[in-house]
């Protein structure tokens, strides 16, 4: 027996609050709603559905009742590409860092098929405005299309690097990369935050170290022409593609910088050549990550 609309609320509603449970954040209720009210099958395409178990293997659900996808699982957008519609409780844990709130502007940059987009879209209220970004043009597609009844979200089809292009509070970005793009840094608005993830390509490099394998994730805030920078966890995103893949040099940086051990103390982004090397946990050309506060 198919469980009717109401029924599915209900259903909603108890993922939504065992997924902020698990992070931590359950007394985030604007977050717990947005989550209960956002239907996930609208954004996963047709069943079946195909759940990861990881190094890009699937197996197939058995079920085509969509109460299946309220569990904390990864979900196959586009499995020939390792692409997914994440872990909800990654994302939990991160919108509850990110905090978006009434009426403020939005950029989602690696949007998928737009399901934490549309959350992102009740969180800030129609008086907000998001802009969700993706690379790949027939998830853009799909996106415009399970978003086209939120108004107040713009759908793009483009590269991420290049991207907000107006003054932005909240940037969430859903992809792995080698540096933070010059945009994301110039466009963030004063007391803006900006999630990022930092990882290397799967088969790039040989052996590398279990956080090398998994990655870092930063979220970091605009004060007063500032950015501090605290860590967030080791997330394992799909990589980017176009301006933000990086080159040989850059992924040999980040390579190292991961051996090193030291994400969990960096404090703060800087932009330009002043900080100290030694006081850098990965340096690119113009910006550094630092284990110094913001000065």
């Amino acid at each position: 027996m198919r469980f009717n609309e109401e029924q599915l609320a209900v259903v909603r509603r108890a993922y939504a609050r065992q997924i902020l449970a698990r992070t931590g954040v359950a007394g985030n209720q604007s977050l717990e709603d947005a989550f209960a009210t956002t239907p996930r099958e609208r954004f996963v395409g047709e069943p079946p559905w195909q759940l990861s178990q990881g190094r890009r293997r699937y197996a197939a659900l058995a079920s085509d009742d969509p109460t299946v996808l309220y569990q904390d699982v990864l979900i196959a957008l586009a499995p020939e590409r390792g692409i997914n519609n994440g872990s909800p409780s990654l994302h939990a844990l991160w919108l509850n860092a990110l905090n978006p709130r009434e009426g403020e502007r939005v950029v989602h940059i690696g949007a998928g098929t737009g399901y934490y987009s549309a959350i992102l879209a009740r969180l800030v209220g129609p008086r907000g405005h998001v802009v969700a970004v993706e690379f790949a043009p027939a998830l853009a597609e799909r996106a415009a299309e399970n978003l086209a009844d939120m108004k107040h979200v713009t759908v793009v089809q483009g590269d991420g690097a290049e991207w907000p292009r107006e003054p932005a509070d909240c940037i969430y970005v859903n992809f792995a990369v080698v540096r933070p793009a010059e945009a994301w840094l110039d466009q963030l608005a004063q007391d803006g935050r900006l999630i990022f993830p930092l990882g290397l390509p799967a088969g790039w490099g040989g052996k590398r170290s279990r956080r090398a394998l998994q990655g870092a994730s930063f979220l970091v805030e605009r004060r007063a022409g500032r950015f501090t920078a605290s860590w967030l966890g080791e997330p394992s995103f799909v990589s980017a593609e176009g301006l933000l893949a990086g080159s040989e040099g850059e992924r040999a940086a980040l390579a190292a910088a991961f051996e090193s051990d030291g994400a969990t103390s960096v404090r703060s982004l800087g932009r330009g050549e002043d900080t100290p090397v030694e006081r850098c946990w990965l340096r690119g050309e113009g910006w550094c990550l630092s284990y110094d506060e913001a000065g």
